[in-house]
């Protein structure tokens, strides 16, 4: 099949050949894949000494996606995975390709095999977010720091690609920007960023534990300084889809699992069966083990798990009764609660690695397909199996909440000739931390929608 560009993803390949290093910010389903495949291809006929192109991504996408997407739209572009063994990596660097694909956690063995020798002259951040943590003199990542040293000395160029480049607020743009401009636009240290654009609020007692807040109209500021290096596209701006249909499932704890779960909140200990306690050591350590009572099991001191109900099972069940058969695709977050329903639904698979069960899923013969979003969340084609997502797990995570919807989201669906709604169903234990983690996901969308907003190509 021969790739012909939208109007949308020809504003992103233009924007790849006039920047050296920038940011494409496009929402999923608009193409940034194919799009930059073919702004490589146009580059090796224009700048041959930009390759050999080293494409950082989870390693999913790097293994299979990329890959695929080369094949798809026969790009005359050559391929190498960069997986396995050492010695089989090493290996596979020895061979000659244009494109080279790695998993983000590959980066510090690539550094320090490669040394000197490193010979990427472009690389292709795929899923951005993964460098935010980077931190001048010590950076929080270690892949991100093992990154920085050739990023610079050896890159040509240096393209970004994510939907959600400020999923978790204005505080992850810094690491992200400071791979396209050293800091030029944004400040030269992270200190300088946050002192420029935040207040910042001590957590607990450390003095390290910070909150930053951005000031009154940090967010203009940001975007106008950020903008001569990034492009931001929405679907919205291009397709004429709908919104995808919320529909919150409320369901309440039963006795003894409310008894539990309010002990565990007032007191941060609990003892259940046994001489095993359930203590939470801090606020962030009570929020998980909140959330897990809501879901129906809570870990132990131990690590056992102790289960105390299944209304949310219950809820599962009425929502695949409702579904008459239509394949749904649902989305945990604990593994206790994987097991649950595995266990409960004999027809549900686990999305792993095998690229059969994907290829499964998409021609309807996996009724129920249980997947943890960090897994399932960055380039999974998953439209043509079904329009149907149940939030089983309610987790703070915006950026993998934003992008496992999108898997079977409105734009997918529209572009893989589907005129059907996307339902996503939220299962809400009622009076535990459930609605709060989903009031605060929606509040903290507002943050990214106006970012992207206001760097639209077009403005």
């Amino acid at each position: 099949m021969i790739f012909t560009p939208r109007i949308y993803q020809k504003k992103i390949i233009d924007f790849i050949l006039t920047h050296d290093r920038g940011a494409v910010f496009a929402g999923m389903g608009m193409g940034k894949t194919s799009s930059t495949l073919a702004a490589l291809e146009e580059l090796k006929k224009k700048d041959p000494g930009a390759f050999p192109v080293l494409i950082l991504a989870p390693l999913r996408v790097a293994s299979s996606t990329w890959p695929q997407e080369i094949l798809k739209w026969e790009f005359s572009l050559s391929c190498i995975c960069i997986s396995g063994t050492p010695a089989r990596r090493r290996k596979l660097l020895n061979e000659k390709a244009d494109i080279y694909t790695a998993n983000y956690e590959q980066i510090p063995w690539l550094v320090s095999t490669l040394g000197a020798a490193w010979p990427f002259r472009t690389v292709i951040a795929d899923e951005s977010t993964r460098l935010k943590s980077f931190r001048l003199g010590g950076a929080k990542s270690s892949r991100a720091r093992a990154l920085a040293a050739p990023a610079w000395d050896k890159v040509k160029r240096f393209i970004e690609l994510t939907g959600t480049p400020a999923a978790n607020g204005l505080i992850d743009l810094w690491g992200q920007m400071w791979f396209i401009d050293k800091g030029k636009a944004l400040g030269k240290s992270f200190h300088a960023f946050t002192s420029a654009f935040f207040d910042a609020y001590q957590v607990g007692s450390s003095a390290y534990a910070l909150k930053y807040e951005p000031r009154p109209g940090a967010d203009e500021k940001i975007q106008e300084r950020i903008a001569p290096v990034s492009i931001s596209l929405s679907a919205e701006d291009y397709f004429d889809i709908k919104q995808p249909v919320i529909m919150p499932v409320n369901i309440g704890l039963p006795e003894k699992a409310e008894k539990v779960y309010k002990q565990l909140r007032r007191d941060l200990t609990v003892a259940i069966t046994g001489d095993t306690d359930i203590t939470a050591v801090n606020a962030a350590a009570l929020s998980s083990k909140c959330l897990q009572c809501a879901s129906g099991a809570v870990y132990d001191d131990e690590g056992a798990c102790r289960a105390l109900h299944d209304e949310k099972l219950l809820a599962l069940d009425s929502i695949l009764e409702e579904a008459a058969g239509e394949p749904v695709l649902v989305a945990y977050h604990w593994r206790f609660s994987a097991e649950m329903i595995l266990k409960r639904y004999k027809s549900a698979v686990l999305l792993e690695k095998d690229p059969e069960i994907i290829a499964r899923w998409n021609r309807g013969e996996i009724p129920v397909l249980v997947t943890n979003p960090a897994a399932a969340g960055h380039g999974l084609n998953l439209q043509d199996g079904g329009h149907i997502l149940v939030i089983f797990d309610q987790w703070w995570d915006l950026e993998q909440y934003l992008q496992v919807i999108e898997r079977i989201g409105p734009t997918r669906q529209y572009q893989a000739g589907h005129p059907r709604p996307v339902y996503i169903y939220h299962i809400i234990a009622r009076e535990t931390l459930d609605p709060v983690v989903l009031a605060r996901l929606q509040s903290k969308r507002k943050v990214q929608d106006m970012l992207l907003e206001y760097l639209k190509s077009d403005k």
